[in-house]
């Protein structure tokens, strides 16, 4: 690998070498699975594969906001997918997701089942079937629709760009991480313009465009990602600040975030979740573990 600005691209790439960096061991540039497992099922219509990375966190926070809202039909299962150790590519997540990608959506509530991936769209499916956090008036649903795809058409830059490039590579690049950190910076202000004058991303509704964009902008600007909120000078965006606090601190969100969550506090990490009684037993369990070290 060159990291001088010396390489000169072949007539025809070839893998024939990890790229390096934190993921290099999964990254490869074929699709389909690895090794045949089946996907567990669970009780509840609902079955949630995935990780507590942002992309997850913005489903889970919607099961959670749904069930708040008192949509006990809402109950899911959700499953750990460790996207470290490959269970990304096992037969039956690749079932579900043929792009092997977290989160994954399966709805048994349907006949056949539904499958749902993309983020977005899991987040659209269950809007619409629960006729909940998306506008009903004309105006204020397009504007949230517009900031969910805006999400996802901009985020790339911010994870698979920025995120790489100054947290993940394995050396630093200065072109690429100015590159990338002068975009992550316009999009920011973007964000910061919109909020100085509407409470949510839709206006005076919070919605699925909050879900969206808030576990990664909003964690950027918090200082849970990257560790790059002080190189970024995200203090600047006060209103981003504003609404992050203000989404980080409802109660769903912090269930939400909890669910697969595999980094952090153990107190954090509710690793696979069945039922709503799990948060119960999970601080039990945290409290008990915390009182029998204390002896």
């Amino acid at each position: 690998m060159s990291e001088t600005g010396d390489y000169t691209p072949p007539k025809v790439w070839v893998w024939d070498k990890e790229s390096g960096g934190r993921f290099a061991a999964i990254n490869r540039p074929v699709a389909g699975p690895t090794h045949e497992k089946e996907a567990p099922v669970g009780k509840h219509p609902f079955q949630l594969y995935s990780l507590g990375t942002p992309n997850g966190v913005k489903v889970t926070v919607m099961f959670e906001e749904l069930l708040a809202a008192g949509h006990a039909e809402a109950e899911y299962d959700a499953w750990l997918i460790n996207i470290g150790n490959g269970e990304q590519f096992a037969s039956g997540f690749v079932a579900i997701n043929p792009n092997s990608k977290i989160p994954a959506l399966l709805d048994r509530s349907t006949a056949p089942p539904t499958r749902v991936f993309e983020s977005a769209s899991i987040l659209l499916y269950l809007a619409e079937k629960f006729a909940a956090f998306l506008p009903m008036d004309h105006h204020k649903r397009t504007e949230a629709l517009n900031w969910l795809f805006w999400q996802m058409g901009a985020t790339p830059y911010l994870g698979g760009g920025f995120g790489h490039f100054y947290a993940y590579a394995p050396a630093k690049i200065e072109y690429a991480i100015n590159r990338y950190a002068m975009e992550v910076k316009r999009q920011l202000d973007v964000l910061n313009r919109h909020l100085a004058s509407h409470e949510w991303m839709a206006g005076d509704e919070y919605s699925i465009a909050d879900m969206a964009i808030c576990p990664w902008y909003g964690a950027l600007v918090r200082g849970q990602a990257y560790n790059a909120a002080e190189f970024l000078s995200a203090h600047e965006y006060t209103h981003v600040l504003r609404w992050a606090d203000t989404f980080f601190a409802r109660p769903a969100v912090r269930r939400g975030r909890m669910v697969n969550r595999i980094t952090g506090d153990p107190a954090s990490q509710l690793l696979e979740r069945h039922d709503a009684s799990d948060f119960v037993l999970h601080t039990q369990d945290r409290i008990g573990a915390q009182a029998e070290g204390a002896t």
